[in-house]
């Protein structure tokens, strides 16, 4: 351990008579991933935002009547060090977050799909508040990572059987005309990014589209143009998810509304920036899935729902230009 880290120290005595507060800031403390040296005296890693978060707690201490006390502090030697990073051992929440996963697991095959997603939300939310107080991840942090996201990959494979894999190729260029009044094939119990491919399609790219649900890719009809499934016409390149690729194959990518369709679209498709419609479209999508028919009524359904954040982007896009061009 070649630097000694530096401290911040919390040192404080809540309020007597007020036990509603006293338990809002033992809460705080335990939120923020806070030691507890000894009753009173809290400490973490300092860095300016753990500092600041803990400046604005011992204000709101003093004035609920307690006592608080920020100081800073380096350890002594490699040893203090050592027994202070130690405090902050998050190997335990992590092996119980694993062994919840796997409870988990053998429910999956028989839960609904909005059942599915609120327990994955669910999960992601412990998940997400013992990595924001792990400030020294090591082995165990890589080990619970690994398992939720096979987890992840799990709950995928009961909600989308058959989620295609990325392709390593070129997205070409096509001409709207050359896709007119084509047939259209993905498969059956459309998730979102189907859904939404299926949508931009009749939409943006051929008004004509007619659309067959496959209860298997190899049930593909050699005249049907394939979607969202391995050695379709339109499938995940790179790290393109379909809906993203049809937007880049028919030069659509100008729209920034299909452009911010398309991030809420991969972020819950593979991942990544959160969007914060998300959320609610993946709810309402579960929701209908369990509720609707099939799939042609499950695209007319989630269609409005897409037309409707497709104008709220579009307007907002709008917006952003004039304030810019003001």
């Amino acid at each position: 351990m070649d630097t000694l880290l530096t401290w911040s120290l919390l040192v404080l005595t809540l309020p007597t008579e007020n036990a509603t507060a006293r338990m809002r800031f033992w809460r705080a403390l335990k939120a923020k991933g806070c030691a507890a040296l000894r009753d009173g005296i809290y400490l973490l890693p300092y860095a300016e935002a753990h500092e600041s978060t803990l400046r604005e707690l011992a204000a709101a201490i003093a004035e609920s009547g307690g006592t608080a006390h920020l100081l800073r502090a380096p350890s002594l030697d490699a040893s203090q060090d050592a027994e202070f990073r130690g405090l902050f051992d998050r190997a335990d929440e992590y092996a119980g977050f694993i062994r919840a996963l796997a409870d988990a697991r053998k429910t999956v095959s028989g839960q609904s799909a909005a059942e599915l997603t609120k327990l994955q939300r669910r999960l992601r939310k412990d998940y997400e508040a013992i990595v924001a107080t792990d400030y020294f991840p090591d082995e165990s942090a890589t080990r619970a990572e690994a398992a939720w996201q096979d987890f992840i990959a799990h709950v995928d494979t009961v909600l989308s059987p058959g989620e295609p894999h990325s392709a390593d190729r070129a997205i070409r260029s096509l001409s709207v005309a050359d896709y007119q009044g084509r047939k259209w094939a993905t498969r059956q119990r459309m998730w979102v990014d189907r859904v939404a491919s299926a949508w931009l399609i009749s939409r943006f790219i051929d008004r004509d589209a007619r659309f067959i649900w496959l209860t298997s890719p190899d049930a593909c009809p050699a005249d049907a143009l394939g979607f969202d499934f391995d050695g379709a016409a339109f499938t995940h390149v790179g790290e393109r998810v379909t809906f993203e690729v049809l937007i880049a194959s028919f030069g659509l990518d100008k729209d920034p509304a299909l452009l911010r369709l398309g991030e809420m679209v991969h972020a819950l498709d593979v991942g990544g920036a959160p969007v914060p419609e998300a959320i609610g479209f993946e709810a309402v999508m579960a929701g209908a899935r369990e509720r609707v028919a099939g799939d042609d009524q499950l695209l007319d359904e989630m269609g409005r729902v897409l037309d409707s954040l497709y104008t709220h982007f579009a307007s907002a896009a709008k917006s952003q230009d004039a304030g810019g061009r003001s």
